[in-house]
């Protein structure tokens, strides 16, 4: 199995002085996996994002609007600052997702992941918010459909933050599940359950809402109880998880208490049900706040999904709420066997 790393050193000229989403994330991301040998992945530097890329999930009156807003550092909300340096950070955060993606797609590589910052799932398409400028993750699902020719792409959200902004650019589309695991009520306030989608994507957009608290047996629970089910029924050809950290028991933006073997397990678990219908996977950077915790969660994910199993377990798996949201979502009729 052959796995690929998108990076840039545009990631670290992002320079949100003291603030939770720094250059630091980077820096111990790189370290950790230095030291792993980059748990046997190759990695490549990211090309900035085009016009084209970006024009599929934003407006060219937002993309004019954010560059402008970088040049002259100034802030897009109270938690999402920029210097001049951010637009090329972001450009090539986006550009290493789509890159990823389209390597996913002609099977250059089976697994692999686009380790930048910004993250992205919070932007929606005119809007930044939350740390994030463009959204990544929505670029590479739809380079692969509209540039690769995919026609069903299953994005599996794990940060503990609702991604708003991933949901909204794809409510009306059923080329493209949305199953998202997060805290609730919790930054951004949205992803109820009843959130479904709209118009032809109704039932594709799959909220899963757990109150704080919530470890192992919720996260570990939902992705073999519900996203492994869905990756038969909705039979995607290319899955992407947006990957945060930030459900970790040691993050201090959020109050979930997922373990290292947790997210061992959710990683295995999405290994496994790739590797039995052939489809890649590739993993594209979000939260994660303790960059202790972050590194070592993502070397650990990355290692399961590449095959290597590090032999972490969960720590617990008495979550009772899972199978009743797993089963609300499989008896939806765009799920069912012939629908």
């Amino acid at each position: 199995m052959k796995g690929i790393i998108y990076r840039s050193a545009s990631s670290l000229a992002h320079d949100t002085g003291p603030h939770p989403e720094s250059a630091q994330r980077i820096v111990a991301i790189e370290a950790e996996l230095e030291r792993l040998d980059w748990c046997g992945y190759e990695r490549c530097d990211s090309p900035a994002a085009g016009e084209q890329m970006l024009l599929r999930a934003h407006p060219l009156s937002y993309v004019d609007a954010l560059r402008a807003a970088c040049a002259r550092s100034a802030p897009l909300d109270a938690d999402t600052i920029v210097v001049p340096a951010s637009l090329d950070a972001a450009l090539h955060a986006a550009g290493g997702a789509a890159s990823l993606a389209e390597a996913l797609c002609d099977r250059t590589a089976d697994v692999g992941a686009s380790l930048h910052r910004p993250p992205g799932h919070h932007a929606e398409a005119d809007r930044a918010m939350g740390f994030c400028l463009f959204n990544n993750v929505a670029i590479a699902a739809l380079h692969a459909i509209e540039h690769c020719g995919l026609e069903r792409v299953l994005i599996l959200d794990w940060d503990v933050h609702h991604g708003n902004g991933t949901e909204a650019i794809f409510a009306a589309d059923p080329r493209v599940c949305f199953v998202s695991l997060h805290e609730y009520p919790c930054y951004p306030g949205t992803g109820p359950a009843s959130d479904q989608g709209v118009g032809d994507g109704l039932g594709y957009t799959v909220n899963c809402p757990l109150p704080g608290g919530s470890g192992d047996g919720a996260f570990v629970g939902l992705v073999e109880q519900l996203v492994v089910p869905l990756i038969e029924a909705f039979s995607p050809q290319l899955i992407l998880i947006s990957a945060g950290f930030d459900a970790h028991r040691d993050d201090p933006l959020a109050s979930c208490v997922v373990s290292d073997g947790g997210f061992a397990e959710m990683a295995r678990a999405v290994h496994r049900a790739a590797i039995a219908v052939d489809v890649p996977i590739g993993l594209v950077l979000e939260g994660g706040y303790d960059v202790d915790a972050l590194a070592r969660s993502l070397a650990i994910v990355l290692s399961e999904l590449i095959g290597e199993s590090t032999n972490l377990g969960a720590d617990e798996r008495d979550a009772p709420q899972v199978a009743a949201i797993a089963a609300a979502v499989l008896e939806r009729p765009v799920f069912r066997a012939g629908a």
